[in-house]
This record gives C-alpha cells, sequence and structure tokens, in this order.
C-alpha cells in the first residue's frame, strides 16, 4: 500500500464561448477548451487543467490514471516519467503533453494540500508577487477595439507592458502596431505573430516595429524554425527582444532554443510543457543560460509555480484565459498595479472549479 494513495481521478472538457471573435496571424477561433483534472486522496482534492483538445480528458482517465494509481502520489516525478514513457508511441507533444501537464498540476497540489502549505512556499518562493503584461489586441479587432483594451491594461491596471497579435495582414501591422503605441504611451509594446511571417518579411517588417518602439517580438517565424529565429535575433533593431517557447513540450525542446540562440526570451507554458515539474526545468535551463523566462497564459495556474521560478520575469495576462478563470474558479487572482500575488492563507495554488457554473460548459 503506497502512504499517500489516490482513490479518484476524474476529467472532464469545457467549451467556452469567447466574448468576441479572436484571431492571431495563423488562425481564428470562437471558443475555448479547457480540460479540469481533479485528484482525490488522503481526504483532499488536488485540482490542474490544460487548455486543450478534449480528447485529453480521455488520456486522462484511462492511461494515466493507472499510473497514478499505481504510485506513491507524493512522487511526482516519478509519475512524470511513466506517463512520458507510456505516451511514447502514440506520441508525446501535443494533446499528450497537455493531458501529463494537468495531471502533474493536479499531483502538485493535492500534495500541497496535504501538507497545508501554499504551493509557492512548497516550491520555494522567490518573490511574493509577479508581474504581468496584458495579452490580447487580436487581428480580428478593430482600431478602437485594439487601442481600448491596451489602453484599458495600462491606465486602469497599471501593466507595464501589453501585447497585440500580428500577422493576419502583414502590410497593416506598421500602421495597427503605430495605432496602439498612440493608445499606450511610453508603456512597453510587445508583438506576437505567431509563426506568420517568413524570415524576409520579418527582417524587412522588424524594422518598421522598431519605429514604435516595439521590445518583445514573439514568434515571427514558427518555432521550429530555430536557425531562422536566430538569424533573426542577430540582426534584429537594439532593444528589440526575441521570445519563443510557448510551445516547448518538454525541456528537449527548451534546451534546443536555448542551444542555439533562438531566444531573448524563453516562453514556457505549465499547461503544456509538463505542468510545474516542467515549468520548473524550463526555469533551471534558462538560470544556466542566463536567460529571462515568460509565462505564457494560464495566468491563475501559473501564479505560484512563477514566484518559485529564478529567472521569471513576468507571466501573460491572457485575455481569453483570464476571463475564463475569473469565470469559473474561485481563487483566480485580481490584477491591481500590474501585478498578481497569491493568496498564501489558501493551501496549494488556492483555485477551485466552481462545478455548478462550468456545468454549462460541459462537453
Amino acid at each position: 500500500m503506497n502512504p499517500h494513495q489516490v482513490n479518484r481521478i476524474d476529467a472532464r472538457a469545457y467549451t467556452i464561448p469567447t466574448d468576441h471573435e479572436e484571431a492571431d496571424g495563423t488562425i481564428a477561433w470562437q471558443s475555448t477548451t479547457l480540460v479540469v483534472v481533479e485528484i482525490d486522496g488522503m481526504g483532499h482534492t488536488g485540482l490542474g487543467y490544460t487548455y486543450a483538445h478534449a480528447s485529453a480528458a480521455e488520456l486522462i482517465v484511462g492511461e494515466f490514471a493507472e499510473i497514478v494509481h499505481r504510485h506513491d502520489a507524493f512522487d511526482i516525478g516519478r509519475i512524470a516519467l511513466a506517463m512520458q514513457r507510456a505516451v511514447r508511441n502514440i506520441g508525446r507533444p501535443g494533446v499528450a503533453a497537455c493531458a501529463i501537464s494537468a495531471v502533474d498540476t493536479a499531483l502538485w497540489d493535492l500534495k500541497a494540500h496535504v501538507l497545508n502549505v501554499p504551493l509557492a512556499v512548497l516550491l520555494g518562493k522567490q518573490r511574493d508577487n509577479v508581474p504581468v503584461y496584458g495579452s490580447g489586441g487580436f487581428t480580428s479587432y478593430d482600431i478602437d477595439a485594439l487601442q481600448a483594451q491596451l489602453r484599458g491594461w495600462v491606465e486602469r491596471d497599471g501593466c507595464r507592458w501589453v501585447k497585440m497579435k500580428v500577422g493576419s495582414a502583414p502590410d497593416d501591422d506598421p500602421q495597427r502596431v503605430a495605432a496602439a503605441r498612440a493608445a499606450i504611451g511610453g508603456a512597453g509594446l510587445f508583438v506576437d505573430a505567431n509563426g506568420a511571417y517568413t524570415l524576409k518579411q520579418a527582417q524587412r517588417i522588424a524594422a518598421a516595429f522598431a519605429k514604435q518602439d516595439v521590445r518583445w517580438f514573439e514568434e515571427p517565424l514558427s518555432s521550429d524554425d530555430r536557425r531562422g529565429l536566430a538569424a533573426l535575433r542577430a540582426a534584429l533593431p537594439s532593444g528589440m527582444a526575441l521570445a519563443a517557447g510557448e510551445y516547448g513540450w518538454s525541456a528537449d525542446d527548451f534546451r534546443a532554443l536555448l542551444d542555439t540562440h533562438a531566444v531573448d526570451v524563453l516562453q514556457a507554458d505549465v499547461t503544456r510543457c509538463g505542468g510545474f515539474t516542467g515549468f520548473l526545468q524550463a526555469d533551471a535551463l534558462c538560470d544556466a543560460w542566463h536567460v529571462p523566462l515568460s509565462a505564457h497564459c494560464a495566468p491563475a495556474l501559473h501564479l505560484h509555480a512563477a514566484c518559485a521560478a529564478r529567472r521569471l520575469e513576468h507571466i501573460e495576462w491572457f485575455h481569453d484565459h483570464a476571463r475564463i478563470e475569473s469565470m469559473l474558479f474561485d481563487g483566480a487572482p485580481a490584477l491591481r498595479d500590474g501585478a498578481i500575488a497569491p493568496d498564501l492563507g489558501r493551501p496549494g495554488h488556492g483555485l477551485a472549479l466552481r462545478h455548478a457554473d462550468a456545468e454549462r460548459f460541459a462537453i
């Protein structure tokens, strides 16, 4: 008998419509799917989640549930390795990595609940709060909507930086970026192309962005094109950082970006990269390379791990996810003065799904 036995593992998927149509440089969407995992054991419940296809839930309640039941629930690293090995033949990147991430975050939350400590304390807190950057500015927004959203994050919420999407219509991007700059004054302006540009396009348009003091160019090319990213990074105007890594599914993906000098800032997403275990691996790699780390999306779930990450610069306050987390989870952080802070009076990561509110979105 394992001393820390799990009694139940459940996973459910929810599809939540967006408040407006959203689009970036490569796709458009009108809803977001959230897959939530709950693990019961030792009189407590651990919660984790990922933003992924609903099929992730089937993998969790099938193959991964059997693995968790076979192990001590506190042996999270051992369980993580077993889950990675279990998906060897179906492929670890993508849906499988998201499912692994959700289970990992739930196990860490359960452990912290059993020990009755906040997760930030359990992981080794480095800071008391984390700055965020407002993120949205979708290419589906007209200029008025773009300016209103970005201005609100700066003037109302005190964000030091904001990010907008580019790449759907490259010829229009300089005009949209200029409109964003006019709306936010001297605040930091980030742009995210979601891999929409070619290398030559990105080189040309970076010069136009530099005129508006764009300080962050995210995924100008596909993150799979590490040589292209490295070449572009070397040629970017002074003061403009190249960021990528949100599609890092494993430590190997992050190492490859760092080895090829493809990024100035590494991004990692706890809902994709192996949960808190994988996120802290990314932080360790950043520490070894002396490269900043930024948390991608899912701000509520990232918060405690971000407080423990040594190289962490900020969390992405992504409009879609921040909205969903405030709608469906008790304990979702409130944005104040450009930062969010964990509630150290609550064990674990402090989040609890409001099942009644979520049920109408259940698949």
